[in-house]
This record gives C-alpha cells, structure tokens and sequence, in this order.
C-alpha cells in the first residue's frame, strides 16, 4: 500500500486539509450518534499536536448544490468537537476561495462540503481551489472512498501533498489483513433482504472464502435452490440458478455455502408475532422464514470458533424482533469469542454489535457501509487510488 501516512510528514506551521467523515445523524440541532466523529479525532488530534494550522471538512446528508440551509449545516458537529477540545471552534461558511486565517494549532470546520458547486461532479476548477488551501490534504473519510468527488478525489491530485489519515490508513490495514492476507479457515458471513443487491460481494467472496455464510432473505434464496419450500418468505426466484451456481462451485473447490437445517417462523412481519421452530424441509405455504433455529446456529458457532478469519456484513434473522433474534445473538457472541481476526462493517451489522454489547470484542469495526461493500467485492476505491498514485 505505497500511501504517505499522516504519521511520517511533519506538519509544524502548515495549512492542512482533512476530509472526514462527520455525516452524522442530527435531531433538534443536536447530533444524535456521534461514533464517526470520535473515530475522526484521532487525525484531528494528531495535526493539533502536531502544530499544524487544521481545516477539516465533510459532507452531511443530501443538500442541493449552492444552497446553504440550518439543516445540513455542520454547527451541530462543531458544537459535538468544541466539547471535546474544551474550547470554541470557528465554523467557516463561505470558504472556497479563502479568504479566513488558521492559527498554528488552531481547528477550524469548513461547512458542509456537498453545498459547493463542483463538489460531487468532481470539477476540477473546484478542485483546485480546494488544493489551494492547504499544503498537506489528509484523507481520512474511508466512508467516502468509494466515490470521486472534489473534497475526496479531486483536491488529492493537486494538494502539494496528499497522504492517508488514521483512520483511513487503520482501515486498510484491516481490511487487507481480512481480505487480502487472511489467516485460514476464512469465512465470511453476508447477510441482508436481497441476494440482487450482494450478488457481486457473493460472488467476489464466493473465490476467496472458505465457508460464506448467507443470511436474511438471502439464505431463503439459496434454500429454495436446495429444493426447499420457503412459503411467503422473502425469495428472489429468478436468481435462484445463481445460488445454485455459487454453491457448485464452491463445492468444486472444497469450499461450502452452509444451508441452515432448522428455521424460525411466523405468518406476518410483526413484533408480536409468535415465533415457530420447524425444519427447513416443512415450511408451510403461508409461512415466512426470520430466523434460523438453534442446530443452525449451532453449526455456525462451531466454524466461526475454527475460523483464522471471519468476515462479517449483515444479521442472520430480524433480530430487531427479540424472538427473531437468537440466530444473529448466538452468532455474534461466536464473534465475540473466537480468536480469529474479525472484521464487521455495514449499519445493520453495527446495530447488532451494538444490542448485544459485543463492541469491544471485534478486532475492527469498519464504519463505512458502501465502500465497505465495494472492497469486499474487490474493487479499487478511487479515492485510495489517487493516494497510491501520489504516494510513489
């Protein structure tokens, strides 16, 4: 990975720019989960330290391009920082062509990038203003990376140096370590409604793991590609020779799909609807799979506890119901309990982590959703990119 890292540059007196990821949830003006800022604040700390003149930037939620409004502004986040410093922090609104001053160990916020013309078309006049800004341009927004815009693309082409955050440079070192390095047996464990929307992370997977645990409406899919009834549970027909598909070859190379042996159902989607155990082979037509069933979950603790490397990325039943929940419950504590390396990323997931309290025993959280995704599936994260290209 021949990315310059924040930690090697000396940063004493220099105007740096770093992009992160604060797009936090906000309610009444106040942010209402702040897990990303404090991720954040590793590299916010470290330029402070550092002496260095600091402007950090992100987006938050989706505003219409040139249009400021109080709902998609960044004060709440600036209020969140200012609290953590002990100190005031300057939010700058109107900072594209500068015009403002940093002191030498001084924070200021940029407003909320996604207002600026230019930004999310990656243009390079934008670009360039932004580079302008600054003599080090920090990277650190991973939840970003999957996508080219001016604040995460742009702006390192032309920055006199562009360079990795903390964060960033954490988690690509964990996510090469699961994925690209991983210790052996490697699983991976996908979740989620629709096998459409992972087909590409199934399949990229599907090469490279040697257990790939399917889950959710998913694992209805490939259930009725073994032959089995799954009533009026979330199924994808068309795309059930695909489960098929995966399945053979994996076998092929002595690799397997897990196919659960019992289920939890029930005959609507309800908090109150009583939970059935059955066998997978006798569900009834008015029925819907939510779960797996204990011998299931079993048998998935037991690879997990073999496993050198566990993938994981979406939960095994609608664990949102507690009598839906046991199969995602036992898996997570498996994950919590095993001595592989363990990487879990995407918002289900984090949701689930956090029910059953299991935070600190995952050897790393990856907060970002779609760029999470897209490395699983093996693709190149421009944004990462850019940053190789600068590092040689």
């Amino acid at each position: 990975m021949p990315v310059i890292k924040l930690v090697d540059l000396d940063l004493k007196g220099k105007r740096v720019f770093i992009r992160a990821d604060l797009n936090v949830p906000v309610k009444d003006g106040k942010v209402t989960s702040d897990a990303r800022i404090t991720a954040s604040m590793a590299t916010i700390n470290h330029c402070l330290k550092a002496g260095a003149k600091v402007m950090v930037t992100s987006h938050l939620g989706r505003p219409d391009e040139g249009i400021w409004t109080e709902e998609n502004s960044l004060k709440p986040v600036v209020d969140n920082i200012a609290n953590r410093l002990g100190k005031p922090v300057r939010l700058i609104k109107d900072w594209v062509d500068g015009g403002f001053d940093v002191d030498s160990g001084e924070l200021v916020v940029l407003e909320n990038c996604r207002i600026n013309r230019g930004e999310k078309k990656n243009v390079e006049e934008t670009a360039q203003k932004y580079a302008k800004l600054c003599d080090v341009f920090v990277m650190d927004a991973f939840g970003t990376a999957h996508r080219a815009e001016a604040s995460t693309h742009g702006i390192a082409k032309y920055a006199p140096i562009a360079c990795a955050g903390i964060l960033l440079t954490e988690e690509l070192e964990a996510l090469t370590k699961a994925l690209l390095r991983p210790a052996r047996p490697m699983v991976a464990i996908v979740g989620g409604s629709k096998v459409s929307t992972k087909l590409t992370v199934l399949e990229s997977l599907s090469e490279k793991v040697d257990q790939l645990v399917v889950g959710g409406g998913i694992a209805n899919t490939f259930l009725k590609a073994t032959g089995k009834n799954v009533g009026k549970s979330l199924c994808e027909d068309d795309l059930v020779p695909t489960a098929k598909t995966l399945m053979d070859k994996m076998a092929k190379r002595n690799a397997s799909i897990p196919i659960a042996v019992d289920v939890v159902v029930g005959k609507k989607f309800d908090a109150n609807e009583p939970a059935v155990l059955k066998d997978a082979g006798s569900v009834a037509d008015d029925e819907m799979i939510f779960d797996i069933g204990p011998k299931s979950a079993q048998e998935l603790t037991d690879i997990i506890m073999k496993a050198g490397t566990v993938v994981w990325n979406g939960p095994v039943g609608v664990f949102e119901f507690d009598q839906f929940g046991a199969g995602t419950e036992k898996i997570a504590r498996a994950i919590a309990e095993t001595k592989a390396f363990t990487l879990a990323g995407g918002g289900d997931t984090i949701a689930a982590i956090q029910k059953y309290d299991i935070y600190n025993k995952i050897s790393y959280i990856s907060t970002a959703g779609g760029a999470f995704l897209e490395f699983l599936e093996g693709k190149k994260l421009p944004a990462v990119e850019i940053l190789e290209m600068r590092g040689n």
